[in-house]
């Protein structure tokens, strides 16, 4: 399990803490996008990982991404939690499609 910054949540098992890219809040042409037409973000960064999911046969499968890789993920996947104002996301392992690469 590694962790970012100080937030005081460890997730467990296969689940992963994003944090999500803020919104754009103009088009590129520079018209302002009223809230109800904003997509939540599919894109974070993760914070932290679990310690990855337990098989059948007792043994631990490892997780695949680490803390601060930028990741994309399902747009219904994601549990928010609001944690000390700021939105993070717990999202299972499963959930994450991919890390980008910088």
């Amino acid at each position: 399990m590694a962790c970012v910054h100080n937030h005081s949540m460890r997730p467990l098992h296969d689940y992963v803490l994003v944090e999500p890219v803020a919104e754009q809040t103009m088009s590129r042409g520079g018209i302002v996008i009223p809230d109800i037409a904003k997509d939540k973000p599919q894109e974070g960064t993760v914070r932290a990982v679990g310690n990855g999911r337990v098989l059948e046969s007792g043994e631990r499968l490892e997780m695949s991404g680490t803390a601060g890789d930028r990741v994309l993920f399902s747009k219904y996947g994601p549990t928010r939690i609001d944690r000390d104002g700021k939105e993070l996301l717990l999202i299972r392992e499963s959930d994450l499609q991919a890390v980008l690469n910088a």
